[in-house]
């Protein structure tokens, strides 16, 4: 069986989708489209922009989304997925794929996602941190252990590879003790803040309110969210687990390890880099993975 996964925020770089937009007719009118929903030519930034123009959360999120989504739509009858996921950001693109969410609908989710986040940072400075070689039981404890600060696990990426969120004081903290404990790496993040964390909170309620305005369809193969790990179909449960997602942990390992026992055999990311078919190679060297290309 076939999977399709989805990357989130950090596989951007410039000149992400031009030759799609160039090359495939369907593809420079989705872009086209996105650019007037936006109110801004996204584009330039994608194809030729500045670096720091590209990392602000408002324009990559919607890049990494367009750029995933439009190579979905441009795969045409290669695009044939038994099963998909996103992480993150990344969820999105893949309910957009799946015939959940409209195009137009999951541009504007999406840009108004970011806005939300955005906010939400400003409103309370925090940031992440990659801790290395550890047992994600033992940095669980080491969260538990940060008294008086917000420190939650925010990405199981991979086994010994996860990602913490919560305030600067806090992350500090933890990645003191991560480094006491015997973590190869505690490494703090280049991002705007804490995400999938309670600190996201300001954004969950805007981000909930959109969510229920958008009207969501039963996807063409379970979609497997990162709440719960499991393949969804049900439009009602699926915004349900998308407006948790913003406080909740990314449970990326759990999610390829239950579509694989679902019977997965094959991962092709859809997207920007090939950061998830590392993960999954990590999470289980014996399935197929591919990067998607036209």
């Amino acid at each position: 069986m076939k999977a399709f996964v989805f990357p989130g925020q950090g596989a951007q770089f410039i000149g992400m989708g031009k030759d799609l937009y160039e090359n495939v007719p369907l593809a420079k009118e989705l872009f086209e489209q996105a650019n007037d929903i936006l109110g801004f030519r996204i584009t330039d930034i994608m194809f030729s922009g500045a670096e720091e123009d590209l990392k602000q959360t408002k324009v990559t999120q919607p890049a990494v989304f367009l750029h995933s989504v439009i190579l979905a739509k441009s795969l045409g009858d290669q695009f044939t997925p038994d099963m998909v996921a996103g992480h993150s950001l990344g969820e999105f693109s893949a309910l957009v794929a799946a015939g959940a969410i409209d195009f137009a609908d999951g541009v504007s989710l999406v840009s108004k996602r970011a806005l939300a986040m955005q906010k939400a940072c400003e409103m309370n400075p925090s940031t992440m941190a990659a801790i290395i070689g550890l047992a994600d039981e033992k940095v669980e404890e080491i969260c538990a252990a940060v008294e008086g600060e917000v420190v939650v696990p925010a990405n199981y990426n991979c086994p010994g590879q996860l990602v913490i969120s919560g305030s600067m004081a806090g992350i500090d903290k933890a990645c003191e003790l991560a480094t006491a404990a015997g973590a190869r790496r505690a490494l703090k993040l280049s991002v705007s803040g804490a995400f999938h964390s309670p600190l996201m909170e300001p954004a969950k309620v805007e981000l909930a309110a959109a969510i229920e305005a958008t009207n969501f369809k039963a996807p063409i193969c379970p979609v497997y969210q990162n709440v719960t790990t499991n393949g969804e179909t049900d439009p009602a449960s699926i915004k349900a687990n998308l407006v948790k997602q913003l406080t909740s942990s990314v449970k990326w390992t759990q999610s390829v390890q239950n579509m694989i026992a679902a019977g997965a055999t094959s991962f092709t990311e859809v997207g920007p880099g090939q950061v998830l078919v590392g993960l999954v190679g990590k999470i289980d060297k014996s399935v197929e993975r591919i990067s998607a290309k036209l």
